[in-house]
């Protein structure tokens, strides 16, 4: 496996070796390579704009030097500025920019200790809400370390705080935080999503390589966790879903994709990957977008239509990857075609 990650490295064309076959999707290829990043740890689509952005946090993770920047690619994935945003030029402050999330026309980022919004068709500096810790008992205060940000699609922003095991809760009316939850249960909850179905927020761990999930009241249900006989899961760094409900999970350490279907069952969709990041879905291309921040790099790849049954004798077409629209079913025997 080692010999094969680092080929991997060292060979961008072989980074995504796909258990379920690549499609093209609309005017996008099957495989786009973003190149020259630095650290990247997060990628995401703008679905107003039909645009998507790539953080690069570009140094050290934890170290305010205000030299991260952002990357922003057109609707076919071409490059349109490595340096869309950039930290310490025309007054912009970025350190290390970490998970992201998209409302209207702002693109929000988590920034160390700070919640930092963006116009996405200019690059500049709307917002920067700075937030503090959950108060502890402990004798040295906690440094707010936020690395992942979701939208509920309403009015609220879920920002994860890692190392304070802490949600945070932003309401983006009135541009105020709350704390969601503190719970050591979270295991250093890195990415975050909201289900599409159910509302509820979804967190991966970093420490213990379990998912839960938090209701917008702050209640935790763990969803899946490593057991005595299983150790599927070690460093996981981002979540998603695809436009049917099946959840998509990154493994920094193990160099996985993980695809889980409503029935709870797991499906390695990809492997040998060096240090995938905080992944997520263009659900209208059915893309998925993957960060390598040890390999300086980024990839979308197209995804597969999850199998509802069909023969496996039976040929697969562009239908069951959705599209083209599905051929017409058969009419039922007796009855009569209009």
């Amino acid at each position: 496996m080692i010999s094969l990650l680092t080929r991997a490295i060292t060979h961008p064309a072989t980074w995504l070796i796909w258990i379920t076959p690549l499609v093209i999707a609309g005017p996008l290829s099957a495989q786009i390579t973003v190149t020259e990043l630095q650290s990247p740890y997060s990628f995401v689509n703008d679905p107003v704009e039909k645009s998507y952005f790539i953080s690069s946090v570009n140094g050290e993770a934890e170290t305010a030097d205000n030299n991260g920047f952002i990357t922003k690619l057109d609707h076919n994935g071409k490059l349109l500025n490595l340096k869309f945003i950039q930290g310490g030029k025309d007054d912009i402050t970025l350190h290390a920019p970490k998970g992201m999330a998209l409302v209207e026309h702002v693109l929000y980022v988590a920034d160390l200790n700070t919640l930092r919004g963006f116009d996405t068709t200019t690059g500049k500096p709307v917002m920067a809400l700075a937030i503090r810790p959950p108060a502890t008992s402990q004798p040295e205060p906690l440094q707010t370390s936020l690395s992942d940000v979701t939208f509920d699609g309403k009015r609220h922003l879920y920002c994860s705080d890692q190392k304070a095991n802490t949600i945070y809760r932003v309401d983006l009316t009135t541009q105020t935080v709350s704390v969601l939850i503190t719970d050591r249960s979270l295991a250093g909850p890195s990415g975050l999503a909201i289900h599409p179905k159910s509302g509820q927020i979804i967190a991966v761990s970093w420490e213990k390589g379990k998912i839960s999930e938090i209701s917008p009241e702050g209640v935790v249900t763990e969803i899946v966790s490593n057991g005595f006989f299983s150790n599927r899961f070690q460093n996981l760094r981002g979540v998603d879903f695809d436009r049917w409900g099946n959840m998509y999970v990154s493994d920094f350490t193990t160099g996985k994709v993980w695809r889980m279907s409503w029935d709870k069952r797991f499906q390695v969709i990809a492997e040998f990957l060096p240090s995938p990041g905080d992944l997520s879905i263009d659900r209208a291309n059915n893309l998925i977008l993957v960060p390598y921040e040890l390999a300086h790099a980024a990839e979308m790849n197209g995804l597969e239509t999850p199998s509802d049954g069909k023969p496996k004798k039976e040929k697969r077409t562009l239908a069951d990857y959705g599209f083209i629209p599905p051929p017409p079913k058969p009419a039922v025997e007796g009855s009569v075609n209009k």
